[in-house]
């Protein structure tokens, strides 16, 4: 009998159907000389302090550092977990091979060998390697079952960043709360945690140092395109004043005209980290919502791996491309042109010296049917980036303007889109329509040596403190360890220095706000006081600073590739985790509390509310959303109405205007969604003498009545 055990009870019944394991058993699935069993996330655990040393279970200053002869594992305490747990150790005891079929990755990888470890397999183990849960995908797995000992780096890796955030956060935490802690405060310290505050707290300091200053600049419209000076800000209006004088005097000379025709590279596949900022750009998810969403597509079978650092594809899979094209039957108006030609096989697409365990996050063609507008609006993202990705390229003129009035020199550009390329994809994106809008400045033809009249004019400003975070761009300062860095090319270098990984910088910043370290303000992410007080505290630049710990990211992945040794990570941070506890007990800092929740107000006191600060309104995007009727097709905008994008065949469609009424989008959402509208004020009903309020409502037959 072989035993393959998952890392979750869903992900085993689909195994199962697929190995033909049809009987269902207490624990586990048998059938076909297979019995599928599963685990439930991490059933094993470091040893905690108390289980080496009776004495550490207090926390003492004097038995600083806690450094173990050997790390142990144990059992966590829970008993669901204990039970299943009995189930796989009796199966592993009697089985003649083991098929560890956990997630593909390195906390997957980590979390079964422990619970092998602490069963004592015996029997020979096999490893499923997948990057999808279509059936096609097990199939082609088990056709293919790799060596376990292939993965034996992978798992040192994981050993080695479990060990390494034991030893700094059980000890650092332990020390900084005894040594300035106030009350019963826990001043909670960790390998990624910490120079991921510190990065927000050298912001939230810049910001509050910031002081505005006013600035004044000459500009002047010529031929009716605006022309800025080259000349650097000016601080005093009487100069600003003198210079306008100046300008009136004189005529505008054109004195270079270039315009440059150019391409703009298609937008690389995402890759998780990606995918989060932009959702959280698009539609203000956090981290956290946007790994749970796309993991749930992940299991639904509706996309590939999600727990990615790479925004490339490997080379085999190229012959697949067109099949998972023709397979987005919705997207069909945006496929049909790439299907009546080859795919290109670019190699900012294809890459196998790009890909490690696994590709960049792309659908498997099975189109989801039956999830949340959330998990539908992730999904968007990624299969028009997976379109956008084999598109021709944006074909652009970018055009630079010289010109001069007496002395002094001005400066104008423009860019037109030539020929739309990829960016057919998001035509009738809303807020990518308007970042185009936005790009695109078309300019006449200007001949060097022309002159004219002209009319300039003093703009006034004020110079801006730096930007506060979002989580959109805190995940960008986390990948490039503290980079500000908008080059593709730049931030895949510097992923391997990057702080923690993709699958855990999510559960990083919601720790953030549990610790009371950092909080939100609509999108902006800013340091607590106490947040702020804890780094201050801090004197070891190591424990705070970004690029050192992206260091030990780099050799982390190092481990992973089997080119640095986990025992020599062991040894640097037990030495940078003695030097600290010599450090922090010489150090005469301040105590450090954490602010208090407001006690709840007595119902009979009355207190006049704060209005609440208005939240942004969440963008309504009705294309992203399958037609009602048909339920096959995306809704698509059209110049009258919303429509069903195969209407010809389908015939569902929402007029823009009805019943003397113009609908809003969040009116058509409701229609589409909850199947009436809410009170609508002065419908005018054919046959009614005079205007009423109701509610649109969606008949069965798909026709709009009232209510």
């Amino acid at each position: 009998m072989k035993v393959c055990i998952a890392e979750k009870p869903s992900v085993a019944k689909d195994i199962a159907e697929v190995l033909g394991a049809k009987q269902r058993k207490d624990g586990y699935y048998e059938g076909n000389g297979y019995q599928v069993t599963w685990t439930f996330g991490h059933f094993c655990t470091l040893k905690e302090p108390h289980d080496y040393h009776e004495r550490w279970k207090s926390w003492r200053l004097e038995d600083l550092p806690m450094i173990p002869s050997s790390f142990g594992i144990k059992l966590i305490d829970n008993p669901g977990a204990l039970k299943q747990f009995g189930v796989i150790e009796n199966l592993v005891k009697n089985c003649e091979e083991v098929i560890n079929c956990g997630d593909a990755g390195q906390e997957g990888e980590l979390i079964q060998r422990w619970v092998l470890l602490k069963a004592k397999c015996a029997v020979p183990v096999k490893r499923l390697w997948i990057s999808s849960l279509t059936e096609q995908a097990i199939r082609e797995g088990f056709e293919k079952l790799k060596e376990s000992d292939q993965y034996n780096n992978l798992y040192a890796a994981g050993s080695a960043r479990a060990i390494g955030d034991w030893l700094l956060g059980m000890n650092a935490t332990r020390l900084f709360t005894k040594k300035f802690g106030q009350g019963k405060v826990v001043l909670s310290i960790g390998r990624v945690q910490t120079p991921t505050l510190a990065v927000i707290v050298q912001r939230q300091k810049e910001i509050n140092a910031f002081v505005s200053e006013e600035y004044w600049e000459l500009k002047t419209i010529y031929r009716d395109t605006e022309f800025t000076t080259t000349i650097d800000r000016i601080k005093k209006i009487d100069k600003a004043e003198k210079g306008l004088i100046y300008l009136n005097e004189h005529l505008f000379e054109i004195t270079a005209f270039e315009r440059k025709e150019g391409k703009e590279g298609n937008p690389r596949l995402f890759d998780l980290t990606s995918l989060q900022v932009e959702a959280n750009k698009k539609y203000g998810y956090s981290a956290e919502d946007t790994l749970k969403h796309i993991q749930n597509l992940y299991e639904k079978k509706f996309v590939t791996y999600p727990r990615v650092d790479t925004t490339y594809l490997s080379e085999d899979l190229h012959p697949k491309i067109a099949g998972i094209l023709q397979d987005l039957k919705p997207y069909a108006n945006l496929t049909a042109p790439l299907l009546t030609q080859p795919i290109p096989k670019s190699k900012t697409v294809f890459d196998d010296k790009k890909v490690t365990d696994h590709h960049a996050i792309i659908p498997t063609g099975v189109f989801p049917n039956h999830v949340s507008i959330d998990e539908k609006r992730i999904y968007d993202l990624i299969v028009r980036r997976f379109i956008a990705a084999f598109y021709p390229e944006c074909k652009v003129a970018n055009t630079t303007v010289l010109g001069k009035v007496g002395q002094v020199e001005f400066k104008a550009t423009g860019k037109q889109i030539l020929e739309m390329g990829w960016r057919e994809v998001y035509a009738n994106d809303t807020s990518a329509k308007k970042e185009a809008a936005d790009e695109e400045r078309i300019m006449p033809d200007f001949v060097v040596g022309e002159t004219g009249p002209h009319e300039p004019r003093i703009h006034h400003g004020k110079t801006s403190p730096p930007k506060a975070f979002t989580e959109a761009t805190l995940l960008r300062a986390m990948e490039t360890a503290g980079k500000q860095v908008e080059d593709e090319e730049m931030r895949e270098i510097l992923k391997d220095n990057g702080i923690g990984r993709p699958s855990t910088r999510a559960n990083i910043i919601e720790t953030l706000f549990k610790r009371k370290y950092i909080e939100k303000k609509k999108k902006n992410l800013f340091a607590t006081q106490t947040g702020i007080d804890l780094i201050d505290t801090i004197q070891n630049e190591l424990l705070k600073s970004a690029e050192l710990t992206g260091n030990w990211e780099r050799k982390l992945r190092l481990i992973e590739k089997g080119e640095y040794s986990m025992d020599t990570f062991k040894q640097e941070l037990i030495q940078m985790v003695v030097d600290l506890t010599k450090e922090v007990l010489s150090n005469r800092g301040g105590m450090i509390s954490i602010a208090q929740d407001p006690p709840p107000v007595e119902k009979e006191e009355k207190v006049k509310k704060e209005p609440k600060p208005k939240e942004p309104k969440e963008e309504i995007s009705i294309e992203t959303l399958t037609c009602p009727k048909c339920k096959e097709h995306l809704l698509k905008k059209g110049k009258t109405a919303y429509g069903c994008s195969n209407f010809q065949a389908c015939g569902f469609k929402i007029p823009f205007e009805l019943m003397g009424k113009t609908l809003t989008d969040k009116h058509v959402f409701d229609l589409l969604s909850k199947g009436k509208t809410t009170k609508i004020k002065g419908l005018v009903i054919p046959g009614s003498d005079a205007p009423i309020d109701a509610k649109l409502i969606m008949g069965g037959d798909f026709n709009i009545g009232v209510e």
